[in-house]
């Protein structure tokens, strides 16, 4: 049974995409839960992204690698990761693992710009160059953990004033945050890595109109660079070429597809995702899959 509160969908990994860069929740609630299944086949995992908002993900079975940009963190059952806002990452399993997450903006925490809450705190911590990713501890840092899971509980039910248990167990969670990094804190917000910062305009860039022809210049282009830095920059930072990435977002977000209008043609589908040639979608489909796209549709349904 789904919760109220909380997006469950064993398929979520297939496209990923669909919460970068969009706000998470509502305005008035800005906070989002998930629950995630991810395997090793091929095309299942959680493709590079970020979000303005502070995530947290807890492996409740089997193992998970989140990578950002420079580091690689190695989850098993039970461990807890937090992740920055603005922060670049991507995660992959080798076997199969579910996970928990909660994606919120810091407002919901914070509350006013202007309250002690966020210049003390909040501000600060999104701010903080040494905190990209960090892993709790399970045995220093059990009552963070802990908090996380009341909130993702909290969300899930969405009983009558669960939004309180949330933003008081999340406030837990950040002022947990808060302690580690405060001796960084005075060294101010890093100034934005350019790769990174360049990544992230041509990653909009392709998500924004991966339905349409697009070159490796048209997206070098996205952030004023040349062809030959664009490579480099991917290469550098996330280490799968611009069109390769393309490539996948658009066969994962034409399975999404398949799943989301099962009335639509695989040829209707193939086009909406960028493919002008319905046989190089089902090779490409096939290849990042194992299975044409019917195969998958049926498949799927059970």
């Amino acid at each position: 049974m789904e919760p109220n509160g909380c997006r469950i969908d064993p398929r979520r990994d297939l496209s990923p995409q669909r919460r970068e860069l969009k706000p998470q929740g509502t305005l008035d609630y800005p906070c989002a839960c998930y629950a995630e299944r991810y395997t090793s086949a091929p095309g299942h995992s959680l493709a590079w992204h970020w979000h303005d908002e502070f995530a947290v993900m807890y492996v409740c079975e089997g193992r998970l690698a989140v990578e950002t940009p420079g580091a690689q963190y190695y989850l098993t059952e039970g461990d807890c990761i937090a992740v920055n806002a603005g922060v670049l990452h991507s995660a992959h399993t080798a076997g199969a693992c579910a996970i928990r997450s909660l994606v919120f903006g810091q407002s919901l925490v914070a509350g006013d710009k202007d309250s002690v809450f966020a210049k003390k705190y909040i501000t600060p911590l999104a701010g903080c160059r040494a905190f990209r990713a960090y892993v709790f501890d399970r045995q220093s840092e059990a009552e963070p953990i802990a908090a996380f899971l009341a909130a993702w509980g909290a969300q899930s039910e969405a009983a009558p004033g669960y939004e309180f248990t949330v933003r008081a167990q999340l406030s837990a969670v950040c002022l947990a945050l808060c302690r580690h990094f405060a001796p960084d804190f005075a060294a101010g917000r890093a100034r934005p890595n350019q790769d990174e910062a360049r990544i992230q305009q041509m990653l909009a860039f392709i998500q924004q109109h991966f339905d349409r022809p697009l070159t490796l210049a048209g997206i070098a282009s996205a952030a004023g660079i040349s062809e030959r830095e664009c490579l480099r920059c991917f290469g550098k930072t996330i280490h799968i070429p611009p069109m390769q990435y393309l490539l996948k977002y658009r066969v994962m977000q034409a399975a999404g597809a398949l799943l989301a209008h099962p009335a639509d043609s695989v040829a209707l589908v193939a086009a909406r995702c960028g493919f002008d040639n319905p046989s190089n979608f089902a090779q490409q489909f096939r290849r990042f899959y194992g299975c044409t796209p019917r195969e998958y549709r049926a498949r799927e349904k059970k």
